[in-house]
């Protein structure tokens, strides 16, 4: 499908109108350490169950000892660009929440992708996110088409017809993994965006789950 400067121009300030109105302002009375000065926390839903996600009140907490590490070996851990491809709109944590609020409230074109590895995701991941690794989209590591397909079909809401795919429906996949040095959502980015799918309907929130511990946000244990 292509776009106009136009439709892509209202698909962005709608998005933006959407994720503006997604939280619900604080009392007076709230917590110490808040989201943002009128953001106390924002509840949304996990494996079926909702979650309430605010940050640490512990002002003397440090971050988790998984994400304490200042240096891994590069390649494979190399800082990973701002930008990763033309189209594809790098967010930070506002934004992030923006978008699971709009998901928990019923918004199903949205999915947000934990890309790591179940390993990783076992420590804990975002709330509301769903674990879709690197692996399953990558040739290079075994998936074959018709998985793919499959999972495009499930989880991305890509239509497949005779073996061509439809992306005219295809959801706001909003993308992380570790952090900015971590390749796993990046490669699930590049090989979505191999595959046709639409660089403006995808998002890659680049800081992670690093930036999310740092942060002292509330994690979970993955969805089934």
């Amino acid at each position: 499908m292509v776009y106009t400067s136009t439709r892509v121009s209202r698909h962005w300030l709608k998005a933006a109108v959407a994720v503006a109105a997604t939280f619900t302002f604080m009392p007076a009375f709230a917590a110490d350490v808040n989201i943002a000065p009128k953001i106390a926390s924002v509840t949304v839903k996990h494996a079926g169950k909702m979650v309430t996600i605010e940050r640490n009140q512990d002002q003397k907490n440090t971050v988790n000892p998984a994400f304490a590490k200042t240096s891994r070996k590069c390649p494979p851990f190399c800082i990973q660009p701002s930008t990763l491809a033309p189209g594809v709109e790098t967010i930070a944590e506002l934004e992030m929440l923006g978008y699971l609020k709009q998901l928990s409230d019923g918004d199903s074109s949205i999915v947000v992708v934990d890309s790591r590895t179940p390993n990783w995701v076992a420590r804990g991941t975002i709330p509301g996110s769903v674990n879709i690794p690197w692996t399953l989209l990558n040739p290079a590591k075994g998936a074959d088409p018709i998985s793919i397909g499959d999972l495009l079909e499930s989880s991305f809401g890509v239509i497949s017809s005779e073996g061509l795919m439809d992306f005219s429906d295809a959801k706001t996949a909003v993308m992380f993994c570790n952090g900015m040095w971590c390749g796993q959502s990046p490669n699930n980015i590049k090989n979505l965006l191999k595959l046709g799918y639409p660089a403006h309907q995808i998002k890659w929130y680049r800081g992670g789950m690093q930036n999310w511990e740092n942060l002292g946000l509330t994690t979970v244990k993955a969805a089934k």
